[in-house]
């Protein structure tokens, strides 16, 4: 408990800190966000304001886990690793996105297959790893199961060693994807993500007092080091809300694809990891939400060749174009997200209780 405290603490005094620091060099450099010409008028005064803030928080993440496991003089382990790999892993590819933004003077970056084959390579190496039986810990435990989760794994929905690894690929893909796509407006991905991480965070915890590597029983948890997970989860945390201060409207800096993409992989690492991962679509449901927008729209666009749902997507736009104040959008949408926070940290409780 004392590793989770200090993961929290060290990242969120990280990023308060380091933020300012990156901030003012991003400015010296002239590393500012490129915006497109087909997005609200409103944000063409966000021309210019420093991106690739998520290396702040990647850097801020690794530092303060590793800085507890000094302290606490705890042996990292292999869920925690891989964990950390697939969140700087998704990074790089986001940070090569926003540096050939910058570089080349254009609002994209990767080319979309380049950054699926980035995106792909990343998640197929972390789930390959996930499921090696040498990683097994000496209950037979891998750090992920081949098994379909929901609270638990359902063990009637295993599937083939393959099948599993295409299924974290979807996985972390579209969460990945979903968080750039959330991350339109100042600090509403960043608030979204710090409720999000807490929310596992405090699962993990859960998992940990009840897991049957120390309590045998029909409630416990098969899961592979749940409480070194939350170490992770918590320094997530408050990475997020330290970066939140300078990224709040209006944004001193923006978190650019390298944050998205890495908080957005590391959330799905979690729920592959803790054997939850259909519990996601109800706890991240702001950004299932806002990915069906776009989906949505594209799917509409073609099938009535021309006409559009929203007027903008992702949804977060089309209430601008509606005349909502961002402001407004950021506020309401958190109040959103802490609905499905809730909403997903209650059935959680209730499955433990009703002990099914």
């Amino acid at each position: 408990m004392r590793a989770i405290l200090l993961g929290g603490s060290l990242a969120l005094l990280f990023t308060l800190l380091g933020t300012r620091v990156a901030i003012r060099i991003l400015v010296a450099k002239s590393y500012g966000q490129l915006i497109r010409d087909d997005g609200p008028t409103t944000h063409h005064t966000k021309r210019g304001t420093p991106t690739m803030g998520g290396l702040v928080i990647i850097v801020s993440v690794v530092f303060a886990y590793f800085a507890a496991k000094l302290i606490t003089q705890d042996t990292p382990s292999a869920s925690a690793l891989l964990l950390l790999f697939l969140f700087v892993g998704l990074g790089t590819v986001g940070f090569l996105d926003d540096y050939i933004k910058i570089a080349k003077q254009r609002s994209l970056g990767l080319r979309s297959k380049a950054k699926i084959v980035g995106q792909t390579l990343v998640a197929v190496i972390f789930g390959w790893l996930a499921l090696l039986p040498a990683l097994a810990d000496e209950r037979g435990e891998t750090p992920a199961s081949p098994n379909i989760s929901f609270i638990r794994e359902f063990p009637s929905l295993a599937l083939p060693v393959v099948l599993a690894i295409v299924f974290m690929l979807v996985m972390i893909a579209g969460t990945s994807n979903g968080m750039n796509l959330t991350d339109g407006l100042d600090g509403l991905a960043t608030g979204a993500s710090t409720m999000v991480f807490a929310a596992y965070m405090l699962v993990n915890i859960w998992q940990n007092n009840q897991s049957c590597a120390i309590t045998q029983g029909p409630k416990c948890y098969d899961v592979r080091d749940p409480l070194d997970l939350a170490v992770i989860a918590a320094a997530l945390t408050g990475a997020c809300f330290g970066f939140l201060w300078w990224n709040a409207n209006p944004a001193r800096i923006i978190m650019g694809d390298t944050g998205s993409l890495s908080l957005g992989g590391a959330l799905a690492g979690l729920a592959i990891l803790t054997r939850t991962e259909l519990l996601l679509l109800i706890v991240g449901g702001l950004f299932v939400v806002i990915t069906l927008s776009v989906i949505m729209q594209v799917g509409f666009f073609k099938a009535t060749k021309g006409k559009r749902l929203f007027r903008m997507a992702p949804l977060q736009h089309h209430f601008e174009l509606l005349g909502w104040a961002e402001v407004t959008i950021v506020i309401r949408f958190w109040i959103i997200c802490g609905l499905c926070v809730a909403g997903g940290l209650g059935i959680f409780y209730a499955e433990w209780v009703a002990g099914v």
